[in-house]
Parts: structure tokens; sequence; C-alpha cells
């Protein structure tokens, strides 16, 4: 029996990798710093940042048993990450009371926005008052147990002026 001879193979061509395209370090759209909320039901916060904040939805990632792995909203010109609690990950929740951080809005209309969240269902912690540092600020907490500081700036104030109004404050 003859055996068939196969033609011989060419060698393969060695082909260049293909360059990899360059990416930006920080994404389009995002900040140096970016918040990441872990909630306590992360879709219903999601609802809440919307009627309190008029948060925009940019993403939501499910996880298998419907939880939210992976949610973006933006707020202003920012994007909030935000997610439900993964504690075999190391991610939980605050309890009410029980955080550390507090996350920082400026925006035109202070008045407007605390009483926006709080009829959403935000606790008022200070009522908007005007500080001697030149903002309208006030605070509240969310259902989800996450701190919200708020600010409008209604006057700039120099370093001196601040020196004596800091002083003053702090009873100095």
């Amino acid at each position: 029996m003859k055996r068939s001879k196969k033609p011989a193979r060419k060698p393969a061509k060695k082909t260049a990798p293909a360059a990899k395209k360059k990416v930006a370090p920080i994404p389009a759209g995002y900040h140096t710093v970016t918040p990441h909320l872990v909630c306590r039901g992360a879709a219903k916060a999601i609802d809440f940042y919307k009627k309190a904040f008029g948060a925009k939805e940019r993403l939501r990632w499910s996880a298998p048993d419907g939880s939210v792995a992976h949610a973006e909203i933006i707020i202003g010109d920012s994007t909030v990450m935000l997610g439900d609690e993964m504690p075999q990950m190391g991610a939980t929740a605050p309890t009410i009371g029980g955080t550390a951080v507090s996350i920082f809005i400026y925006t035109a209309d202070i008045d407007k926005l605390y009483a926006k969240a709080t009829a959403a269902g935000a606790t008022g912690d200070q009522p908007p008052t005007d500080m001697f540092w030149g903002d309208r600020y006030a605070k509240l907490t969310d259902p989800f147990g996450h701190k919200w500081s708020m600010a409008t700036h209604i006057e700039d104030v120099s370093k001196k002026e601040m020196d004596k109004r800091t002083a003053a404050a702090f009873g100095g």
C-alpha cells in the first residue's frame, strides 16, 4: 500500500502583534475621585437619588440573583457608582448613623435641593444655613444611611476675612 505524501507545509508567516490602542487612564465622563456607595437595596436607592437629586441612570448590571452588581448614576456633572451589599466581597452598607463619609454636592439652589431631598425621604440633619466660609450649607441622611452635605456658594471670602470668621466661629 502506497502512502500519499502530504505536501510540505510552508512555515507560518510571523505577524507583528497588533498595536494596542492607547486609552485614557481616566475614562471620559469620570473624574479623578468617584464615590462608590454600597447600599442595602440599591435599586430603591437609585430611585431615591433620581427623585431627591435629579440623578440620571447611566448603567446598571444585575447579578444572577437580581441584585444590583454595579450601577452608575449622574448627579450634575459627576458620576456616582453604587451597588447592593456583597458581604462575601467586603462590601457592606452603612447602618443609619454609622458612616464616616459624607458626599458633597454644590448646587445653584440649596433650598430647593434640600426641600426636594427631604420630600423624597431624606432626613434633614441641618437645614440650609448661611455659613461663615461663604456657602449656604445643609446636611441630610438618605434612607440608605449615607450622609450628604450640600451648598450654594454665596460669597467669596478673602483669607484674611476667613481667618477672622474662623476664629469667631470657634470662639477664638
